[in-house]
């Protein structure tokens, strides 16, 4: 007799995390655009916080979800840079902006690189056209921030804060994707009630 397939234990809350990823990222990209005359510390703070955020939230994934061994790799790898990213943002919130954009261009390739690469790699996983996307999304900006030759902070927030709107818009899209792909795949596994026998029925007695 064999037993029913069961979706991964971590399927139905992958959705949840894009969302909460897009959401984060629009509103850091929001915030980083309309704050008047923003510093570079703020600027920094600001930029940090969404490293440390992409950099939990890969490790988390590198060790819950079921990838391929090159995936699992590729998110641990991403997640920690962007964690080591973040902690250098923090302490040195005074720098040059040439270097805070380092920073954040090489935060945006590797985890555009390893979004991409692990959507590829798992053809089992849900929404995994859109995350691809989402991944070369990133990758784009983290190219565009670390070749364009930024002279202010205020150039750096306008550049970085459109990509986090348009990568946490995205992001989110991915969600509804993921969420739609994830409810097919758990009613195609879910196990089946084998059809009821019918009841015998009695016969009344004749006299």
């Amino acid at each position: 007799m064999t037993t029913p397939l069961k979706p991964p234990s971590m399927l139905p809350h992958l959705w949840k995390a894009a969302v909460v990823s897009g959401v984060v990222a629009v509103a850091l990209g929001v915030a980083i655009l309309a704050w008047p005359g923003i510093s570079i510390a703020v600027a920094a703070i600001f930029f940090g916080a969404g490293l440390l955020l992409n950099g939990i939230q890969q490790v988390f994934f590198a060790f819950s979800l079921e990838v391929s061994a090159g995936g699992r790799v590729l998110l641990f790898i991403s997640g920690a840079a962007s964690l080591i990213l973040a902690i250098m943002a923090f302490r040195h919130l005074y720098d040059a902006v040439l270097l805070l954009a380092i920073w954040i261009g090489v935060g945006f390739i590797f985890r555009g690189v390893a979004t991409t690469v692990s959507a590829i790699s798992d053809p089992t996983l849900p929404g995994r056209g859109w995350n691809a996307f989402v991944g070369i999304i990133s990758l784009i900006a983290g190219v565009v921030v670390l070749a364009s030759p930024f002279d202010s902070i205020a150039t750096l927030a306008f550049v970085v804060g459109i990509w986090l709107v348009v990568i946490g818009v995205m992001e989110v899209i991915s969600a509804v994707a993921i969420r739609k792909t994830t409810q097919q795949l758990q009613t195609a596994l879910a196990p089946q009630e084998p059809p009821r026998a019918d009841e015998p029925k009695t016969e009344d007695a004749t006299s």
